[in-house]
């Protein structure tokens, strides 16, 4: 089958409380948000993406303020998102997340081999994985599927 499929464009989350998911996603993760002003969601670059369209994160205000999310992993809808960290960066947002508070679990991928991985939940829950490909690292993955 042709891969129909060119890449992800965007993950839109629902947010209780905009101003500290932007804290999050902007300022520690620095992604730059690339929607004007008075849009009341924010759209996020993530990524280069191709022919025009970016890979972005997109942040909606939920419409029930009240709402709790869940914190409880088996509760929550989505189960976790990825980021693609640069190797020389992936220590830097690291520690950046640490200084900031946020609780930052080491993991391991259970499929891709030589890279490593860290965890961190956004303000609402949401679990955000960061990874790169690092092989000559020990805390690399060492077993699964390699791209080379």
């Amino acid at each position: 089958m042709t891969q129909i499929v060119a890449g992800l464009a965007e993950v839109v989350l629902w947010v209780g409380d905009m101003e500290k998911a932007l804290h999050f996603y902007r300022d520690l993760f620095g992604l730059e948000v690339i929607s004007p002003p008075q849009v009341p969601n924010k759209f996020l670059r993530a990524g280069g993406g191709a022919d025009g369209v970016p890979e972005m994160i997109v942040l909606v205000p939920h419409p029930d303020p009240s709402m709790e999310f869940p914190r409880e992993k088996t509760k929550r809808v989505l189960h976790h998102l990825a980021f693609r960290v640069e190797g020389a960066e992936y220590e830097k947002l690291r520690d950046r997340l640490i200084a900031a508070g946020v609780e930052v679990r080491l993991g391991i991928h259970p499929v891709l081999k030589g890279v490593r991985t860290f965890y961190a939940d956004d303000p609402d829950g949401n679990e955000c994985e960061c990874i790169t490909y690092d092989p000559g690292h020990p805390d690399a993955t060492l077993a699964g599927w390699s791209p080379r």
